[in-house]
């Protein structure tokens, strides 16, 4: 329990995390996407954590940002010992989930896409979640095993959080077409439907 000198921080913390479990079960049901409750417990947890952002972003050499994905991945495989490298997969797998749901339109005309965010955020829960499937956590390698085979349907529940007050242009109409053409979302594709654009891929030419 938290004192009362902390009351504030708790209410506040309460309410966020209420907010983003009512906001997430709407989504998931608007995508027609079932989760385990454990996993969907997870997520909400997860949402609450990095909206703040000292606990998303990291503090190195450079200055206060996120590290990049491989560096992430790289340090979690290399780790001294098992424990950190869970905490390490984790770590990337959370980042990934996180930023590829609420920040897919920040990656436009950028080299690396939402696309790359969700192979490397799968990758690293599957990885994470077959460790633990072989030893005395079952239960958490059954969450991390759900949210590495429903990572794309997850990223476009939070897109869809993340989009809720948002009022589409020319350039974002642009960006939910190449979310598309990257990682064939199903609501990438529903939104263009709704905006009077049908969702086609691009022809190739042939010499």
């Amino acid at each position: 329990m938290q004192d009362s000198e902390h009351s504030g921080h708790v209410l506040t913390c309460a309410n966020l995390r209420e907010y983003f479990h009512d906001a997430l079960q709407s989504a998931l049901a608007h995508q027609h996407l079932a989760v385990e409750d454990q996993t969907e417990h997870y997520v909400v947890n997860l949402l609450t954590l990095f909206s703040r952002s000292e606990q998303l972003f990291e503090q190195t050499p450079d200055g206060v940002r996120l590290k990049p994905l491989v560096q992430m991945m790289s340090e979690a495989l290399e780790a001294p010992n098992p424990q950190e490298r869970e905490r390490g997969l984790q770590r990337l797998g959370d980042v990934s989930l996180f930023i590829a749901g609420f920040f897919a339109h920040s990656f436009a005309r950028k080299l690396i896409d939402i696309d790359y965010h969700i192979a490397m955020g799968g990758c690293a829960y599957g990885t994470l979640a077959g460790g633990l499937n072989r030893g005395r956590r079952p239960v958490l390698g059954r969450v991390f095993a759900e949210l590495a085979a429903k990572f794309q349907p997850l990223v476009d529940a939070l897109n869809e959080i993340s989009d809720a007050a948002r009022r589409y242009s020319q350039a974002d109409v642009l960006r939910l077409y190449e979310i598309w053409l990257k990682t064939g979302s199903p609501r990438a594709r529903t939104l263009l439907r709704g905006l009077g654009v049908e969702a086609t891929p691009v022809a190739l030419a042939h010499n």
